[in-house]
């Protein structure tokens, strides 16, 4: 009762005094106009915020106790004041700055740190950047609808579940009634904020939100150092504020990167990157709360066992930096190259992405590199065995980075595209894994002579490395293609003959931007190749289907891919898509001499090319 009660409490209340607000926003005028650098397109009531303060303050009143919590609830109730100014008065931001960092003192005035390093200096400096730095995520992550209430329901839910149980009338118990209270408000929020959103929350919920769980991240058992190891300690909160700290973190280096201002706002956080490569509005968020959700969960999981689950939190973590580096990959700017250039930001030049390009990829692998040595120790050893065998991993990982990077480096690895990663890449990889380890092996048996270093490790690490690296490259060329499929629109087309000819028409059709299609899947006769796929897309039948969807208007091309029909299927084909005005068109590949070049001309020269021609009226 003592969560059920606050949680229904302040949702009820949520729900009244959420449209109470939202009807005092219009007739005072406080509206979030549409601008270019915001997403919304129309005119939103702000001071939700105020709706999820006072529905917290509803239930805090009725069942929580002030004065042990007073120095949250100051916290809270002044990053709300300077959100609810900056909405009606918009301040400049280094004004809001300033208040964070003295809100952010009052916690160590009392006390409250991380307790992540023991020197109290380095402690107290993490600390106000952790909780400025969570307070403006927040922040910076309300810029769709329903995202950062959502986000923020599940980091609460989260903490919530690592404070359980408490015992009544500790600080624990009132935090968690605390907990309850901000869920519920938000939830009510919800109701009215999700897409499309009839209110939103302003800097005066989102303020509120950051402080209250960078505080609470501080207070809760979660962070505290008694009776849980360091990497606990730390992985926790990481897990369980992951997005808001993923979304900052991306957007930070993106316009570094692009040489724009940090501060500037615009439409480059990870949910309009989401938008831009096809999803909906409600699919982005949906996508990103259940990103939250994962983390959550992992964190809470890391909370009750982080000898095993420190695998699991460490592979999450590698997949969320390659789905950053995928989305940073998205150009959302419209500022040119050339623009960017004249006012001395950094830019993309080609020669320079390139080498950047390389080592982004240079420095993952260093991550994967680690975070496999790691899993080799763990699966092999339980958790006294691998504090046994620790200081073999110690000395021994810096070497294993060193030459497996090394490896890779001289088997070529570094040498290849990740959109267009294949077999040949990946049999690359497993030369250099197996060249790396090889070799480690051979310096391990000479540093540790007469010591019980277990080979067997370097095995599992291989396999581990393996699985990792090629997982790395082979996701973007999957990220890419289920997109590709996600945002296709115009013309319906299916393509006859599912082999490797079918394969490259649909590369053809989808990665020239003069196409704009809807492929619906293959045609191909061959009974073998039924309920195939090919490039993701399905065989859908033989002819008899084809002829289907043209009398039923289904369909309006085709794209014949394959040479083996014989002359009169072809005929048939041919007549059955000019009674119905289907387009058809044949892949031709083959090689074109260069005839704009007298040199190249006379040096006999040709390129490969593949192209979609329509077939001429008259064979039809």
């Amino acid at each position: 009762m003592y969560i059920a009660g606050p949680l229904l409490l302040s949702f009820a209340a949520a729900l009244v005094l959420v449209p109470l607000c939202r009807l005092a926003a219009r007739r005072l005028g406080l509206v979030a106009k549409p601008r270019e650098d915001r997403w919304h397109t129309r005119e939103i009531a702000m001071l939700g915020g105020v709706g999820i303060a006072l529905s917290m303050l509803v239930a805090m009143l009725a069942f929580g106790r002030s004065t042990e919590l007073a120095v949250l609830c100051t916290a809270a109730g002044l990053m709300f004041f300077t959100g609810l100014a900056d909405d009606v008065w918009s301040p400049k931001p280094a004004t809001k700055l300033v208040v964070e960092i003295g809100v952010a003192a009052i916690f160590l005035y009392f006390g409250y740190h991380l307790n992540w390093v023991s020197g109290v200096t380095v402690d107290w400096m993490l600390t106000l950047i952790w909780i400025v730095g969570l307070t403006n995520a927040f922040n910076l992550l309300d810029n769709m609808d329903g995202l950062c209430a959502g986000i923020a329901v599940v980091a609460a839910a989260a903490f919530l579940i690592t404070a359980l149980p408490v015992q009544a009338g500790t600080p624990a118990y009132y935090q968690a009634q605390y907990l309850a209270a901000l869920i519920g408000a938000l939830l009510g929020f919800l109701v009215y904020n999700t897409h499309p959103a009839s209110i939103f929350m302003g800097d005066s919920g989102s303020l509120l939100i950051g402080m209250s769980l960078a505080g609470l991240s501080l207070t809760l058992g979660s962070t505290s150092a008694g009776g849980q190891n360091v990497l606990s300690v730390i992985a926790v909160p990481l897990l369980v504020l992951l997005i808001p700290i993923f979304d900052t973190t991306l957007v930070t280096i993106s316009r570094i990167w692009w040489g724009r201002p940090t501060s500037m706002g615009g439409r480059d956080h990870s949910s309009h990157r989401l938008v831009a490569i096809g999803l909906s509005e409600r699919s982005a968020v949906t996508l990103l709360w259940l990103l939250a959700a994962a983390s959550g969960a992992i964190g809470v999981a890391f909370h009750t066992s982080a000898a095993w689950w420190s695998i699991v939190a460490a592979v999450f973590a590698v997949g969320m930096t390659m789905f950053a580096i995928y989305l940073g990959g998205i150009r959302v700017y419209e500022t040119s190259d050339a623009a960017a250039l004249e006012r001395g930001g950094l830019t993309p030049i080609v020669v320079d992405f390139v080498y950047r390009r390389r080592v982004a990829e240079v420095l993952l692998d260093f991550v994967l590199v680690t975070v496999s040595y790691y899993a080799a120790y763990r699966l092999k050893f339980d958790f006294i065995e691998f504090a046994a065998n620790f200081t073999y991993f110690t000395q021994s990982l810096p070497i294993v980075v060193a030459v497996q990077l090394a490896a890779f480096f001289a088997a070529g690895v570094y040498q290849g595209v990740w959109r267009h990663f294949s077999a040949s890449d990946a049999v690359t990889v497993v030369r250099g894994t197996l060249v790396g380890t090889i070799a480690c092996a051979l310096i391990f048996m000479y540093m540790f002579q007469g010591e019980s270093y277990s080979r067997t490790v370097l095995i599992i690490y291989a396999i581990v490395v393996v699985l990792m690296i090629t997982g790395s490259r082979a996701s973007f060329r999957v990220i890419s293609d289920a997109l590709q499929r996600r945002r296709q629109s115009g013309r319906r087309i299916v393509v006859y003959g599912a082999g490797d000819g079918g394969a490259m028409a649909v590369r053809e059709l989808l990665n020239n931007p003069d196409h704009d299609v809807r492929l619906l899947g293959f045609i191909d006769d061959d009974p073998r190749k039924r309920r195939a796929r090919v490039r993701g897309y399905p065989v859908l039948g033989a002819f008899e289907v084809l002829s289907h969807l043209v009398l039923s208007n289904s369909v309006d091309a085709v794209v014949l891919s394959t040479r083996t029909v014989d002359g009169a299927r072809l005929h048939e084909l041919e007549t059955l898509c000019a009674t119905h005005s289907v387009e058809l068109s044949r892949l031709v590949v083959g090689l074109e001499p260069i005839v704009d070049s007298e040199r190249a001309a006379s040096a006999g020269a040709a390129v490969a090319s593949s192209k979609i021609r329509k077939f001429p009226r008259t064979e039809r």
